[in-house]
């Protein structure tokens, strides 16, 4: 029972019963497991790059920076939610503008309310599940039905040949990654000692740079800046993928694969790790707390499922993708890595529950401690280009 204790208390203290159960509940501990084992990773991620890392931080970091509490069926960020369909209960995202004037044609309708949420309840109400989730795909909506996703091994190809073992310090890390998943993998990469580019384009920079300023710092505060048209400027862009030790992409595989930028068409170079995160195994976008829901991750109602802390499979996928790096130097690179974040969810989703209701207290999470302001967009651009070029020159 100390073990069960123990694991209450830290999902307590950290904040992440505060954001889990009904907002008129009480808070819910059905998940501390989570925690825990995420602790553990967060270790071994630790011991490796030669960083500490506070698990419980990352987990609930960007609800304490942006004051969110527990919403139930309504995620902390308020972006997504859980509705019951016909048969199974399914998760919707309508987090981009596009997102929501997508709303009348997924409920075939001419037009809905400014507010398209209770359109939506209705309508779901009478689709099955696998229909909701086919048809919003189809237009783009991030969706996904209750626990569709098993747990799975992340996917591990070779790809160039290896070269010595490495640690992070050194490494020069192309981050084509946005939101929080992808970033906080390469965050920890440059906490390690690695020089980390952040590549966003002009016309889609990330789209939190627009928002909460302490979180985008947080996230992206040790990294480069580095503002490129993918289209325009892909020469430009793929010399910096050629130099670099380790890329991030979150993006759609299709989208660097067009332009010629994928990893099929970079040259692999002597121990490169390619990592490729995806919302779902199928391809399919996610958002932290829609993948949440589609890996089973959830919380526990009387009448039924909650949202589990804070779009909490961003923040695990990005300690697991650290992991997997820090675990391909470790054997000399060489290799595409490709992950998902409702595969990661389902992982988490196996470990053993706990009962919800606790005596122990359940403050709102502690802010993360103050970062680095971010680089303004494309501030670097001109360093990134004497770093590309002094690397692609080195050998000679």
């Amino acid at each position: 029972m100390g073990g069960v204790s123990s694991a209450t208390s830290m999902w307590g203290s950290s904040g992440l019963a505060c954001l889990t159960g009904l907002p008129d509940g009480p808070p819910d501990f059905s998940r501390a497991t989570v925690l825990t084992h995420a602790r553990r990773v967060a270790a071994v991620v630790g011991e490796r790059l030669g960083v500490t890392i506070d698990a419980a931080g990352l987990l609930a970091g960007r609800a304490a920076l942006l004051g969110l509490t527990r919403r139930g069926r309504v995620s902390a960020g308020g972006a997504t939610r859980l509705l019951m369909a016909a048969d199974a209960w399914c998760a919707i995202t309508l987090s981009r503008p596009d997102d929501i004037a997508a709303v009348p044609a997924l409920v075939q309708a001419d037009k809905v309310a400014a507010d398209p949420w209770p359109a939506l309840l209705r309508w779901a109400a009478t689709q099955p599940r696998a229909a909701i989730v086919e048809r919003a795909t189809l237009l783009g909506i991030p969706a996904a039905s209750l626990g569709e996703v098993v747990r799975a091994a992340p996917r591990i190809r070779p790809r160039g040949d290896r070269g010595p073992a490495r640690d992070a310090g050194g490494l020069l890390v192309a981050d084509l990654s946005s939101m929080w998943a992808g970033p906080l993998c390469a965050q920890l990469l440059a906490r390690a000692g690695a020089t980390v580019v952040k590549v966003e384009s002009p016309a889609r920079p990330d789209g939190t740079r627009g928002g909460n300023p302490g979180f985008f710092d947080w996230m992206n505060g040790q990294k480069l800046s580095y503002c490129v048209d993918f289209d325009r400027q892909a020469d430009e862009l793929r010399a910096l993928l050629t130099v670099a030790d380790v890329v991030i992409e979150g993006s759609r595989p299709a989208a660097l694969s067009r332009r010629r930028l994928g990893p099929e068409h970079i040259e692999p170079g002597v121990g490169r790790i390619w990592l490729r995160l995806e919302g779902h195994p199928d391809g399919r976008p996610a958002f932290g707390d829609d993948a949440a829901v589609g890996g089973g991750l959830v919380g526990v109602a009387a009448d039924g499922p909650v949202f589990c802390g804070d779009a909490i499979a961003d923040p695990l996928t990005g300690l697991e993708a650290a992991r997997l790096v820090a675990d391909a130097l470790g054997r000399g690179g060489g290799e595409l890595i490709e992950v998902s974040m409702a595969t990661v969810a389902a992982g988490y989703a196996a470990l053993p529950m706990q009962a919800s209701v606790s005596n122990r207290p359940a403050p709102p999470p502690p802010a993360p401690p103050p970062a680095r302001s971010a680089a303004r967009l494309g501030e670097d651009n001109d360093a990134v280009r004497r770093l590309v070029a002094e690397k692609a020159c080195r050998p000679c």
